[in-house]
């Protein structure tokens, strides 16, 4: 899905012209990533956490050039869902089916 679709839907589920949902979407996504470019976390109950996960500084090779080279430490984004998030895609009845019709394949 992409995000004119969730757009899309959005405005379609609650009556809302799709403009303001658009600005109202984005005004969301710019505030997870601007918290999360100032280090903090978000956490929303029922659905999950954006956060900041730390990676250790480790040792690549470029294989072009046959040299070793240091990745310092630093940060990546990521999601991590809520149980109840979890538990509702673990029971979705429309993704048993998909996989049902996937194996009969």
């Amino acid at each position: 899905m992409t995000k004119a679709e969730v757009i899309s839907e959005i405005a379609e589920k609650t009556g809302v012209e799709k403009d303001k949902v658009q600005i109202t979407v984005e005004a969301f996504f710019k505030v997870i990533q601007n918290s999360m470019e100032n280090g903090e976390n978000i956490y929303v109950r029922g659905f999950g956490s954006f956060i900041n996960k730390k990676r250790a500084t480790k040792i690549a090779r470029n294989i072009s050039k046959n040299k070793a080279m240091t990745i310092p430490e630093h940060y990546v984004p990521s999601f991590k869902p809520s149980k109840v998030f979890i538990e509702r895609i673990k029971n979705s009845a429309k993704l048993k089916a998909k996989i049902s019709d996937n194996s009969k394949k």
